[in-house]
């Protein structure tokens, strides 16, 4: 069957009816912890990918435990939707306390089956104040790498996904800006981990990068570079086989590459999961000389992300 050609008119109704934002669903981490328990095995960071199954087990029960956070009051909700702020920015944005105890939570239960290098990291955290940790995910959601403990990052990000995850989900998609960066999340500001191409429904076929602390979706044009816009000579890169339904998309204006992740060929890719388990993506990349625009909280590494 031929195409269909869209005629003016049409055009502007398409764009118009693309969902330009998808606030996270309830079910978010217990479909990343299904999705790492079916890929961990054989693996050859199969162990990994269950720790992080586990977390993820913990983070749903949180999720759905955790059920009275206050959305930001209207005035600066009203504020961000004038100005195109992201309104959940942690810039200025006062965290409720109970997160803290989220963080100490976590590694109280993951602790006892842990190995013994890792129990020990777990026990402290555990047991640490309410300074460090506070300390830890201001650096952490600056992406000031220096100033994060490496160790104990996957925790800390844990508590905070769970945390940013029920304030977007208080949230009106309708009322809330378009990003001034495209790049980063209209709903908090963080980079995305990934950028996915969805399946089924009035988003089928459609590209949406994923955010890495809130889950936040949002539209973004294929065949666009998710750093910088520019639409030159994007290109497209995989391991194995150039068809593979997790590839890099890269910029040669600057530089830069992101994961995109086809549904329409495994539809139950995952995009936290899915790129932890292709680092051998990131290894290829970085050997061609181009730097990761987006991050995985799952596994940071000292330094700086690229182009911050």
């Amino acid at each position: 069957m031929p195409a269909k050609i869209l005629q003016p008119g049409e055009i502007e109704s398409f764009s118009a009816a693309i969902p330009r934002l998808i606030l996270p669903d309830a079910h978010t981490f217990k479909t990343r912890a299904e999705r790492l328990r079916r890929i961990a095995p054989g693996h050859g960071l199969g162990d990994y990918l269950t720790f992080v199954a586990a977390i993820a087990d913990w983070q749903q029960t949180a999720f759905d435990a955790l059920t009275d956070l206050a959305p930001p009051d209207a005035a600066h909700l009203d504020q961000c939707a004038t100005h195109g702020f992201p309104p959940l920015a942690p810039q200025g944005l006062a965290r409720d306390p109970r997160w803290r105890e989220l963080v100490r939570d976590l590694a109280g239960r993951l602790g006892p089956s842990a190995p013994a290098q890792a129990r020990a990291v777990l026990e402290g955290i555990a047991n640490s104040n309410d300074v460090w940790i506070e300390e830890q995910a201001e650096a952490l959601l600056a992406l000031d790498l220096a100033r994060v403990d490496i160790a104990a990052s996957a925790i800390i990000a844990a508590a905070l996904q769970v945390y940013w995850s029920l304030l977007a989900q208080t949230l009106e998609a309708s009322r809330i800006a378009r990003p001034a960066f495209p790049n980063l999340c209209p709903v908090c500001g963080s980079h995305p981990v990934a950028s996915v191409v969805r399946i089924g429904g009035v988003t089928d076929a459609l590209r949406y990068l994923v955010c890495s602390l809130c889950d936040s979706h949002w539209y973004l044009e294929r065949a666009k570079c998710s750093n910088c816009n520019s639409t030159r000579q994007i290109g497209y890169h995989a391991v194995e086989n150039p068809e593979s339904a997790i590839r890099a998309e890269s910029c040669p204006e600057c530089r830069s590459y992101l994961k995109i992740l086809y549904q329409n060929q495994t539809p139950d890719l995952e995009p936290t999961a899915d790129d932890l388990a292709s680092l051998a993506l990131d290894w290829l990349m970085s050997e061609e000389g181009y730097g990761r625009s987006g991050v995985n909280l799952m596994l940071l590494q000292g330094g700086s992300l690229d182009g911050d």
